[in-house]
């Protein structure tokens, strides 16, 4: 089945322009994960902000597109998924970026009752 915003490369495959934007993210916010350990705080604007804020911060932005985007798709389930994941992971860079427990909590209740959620409309085959 071929998706709306999808072109072909030069053997016929289907290029996802979106989701390949929101993977770029995720990876983003995944290497930036695997760096902290060896870097320091990095310098945005005035803040010295962790490595691991930031990928906190690109996977939220990465969950956010995705939202977006599939929701735009008609792909309602995978939008809502999407969107409950950058609300949690938004929470979680708050949490670290402020150093709020109370952000870290709502992270926290966020992802695992959206995950329950969604859990509970993929049981009933929505």
């Amino acid at each position: 089945m071929s998706a709306p915003d999808a072109d072909a490369d030069a053997d016929g495959r289907e290029i996802d322009g979106p989701s390949i934007a929101v993977g770029v993210l995720v990876a983003c916010a995944g290497g930036l994960f695997l760096v902290e350990p060896l870097v320091g705080p990095v310098g945005v604007f005035s803040l010295a902000i962790r490595s691991i804020a930031l990928s906190a911060i690109f996977l939220t932005s990465g969950f956010g597109l995705g939202a977006v985007l599939y929701g735009r798709r008609g792909r309602r389930l995978i939008g809502i998924a999407h969107a409950i994941a950058a609300i949690g992971f938004g929470f979680l860079a708050g949490a670290m970026v402020l150093g709020s427990q109370l952000f870290l909590f709502g992270g926290v209740v966020v992802l695992v009752g959206g995950s329950a959620f969604l859990v509970a409309q993929t049981s009933r085959g929505k």
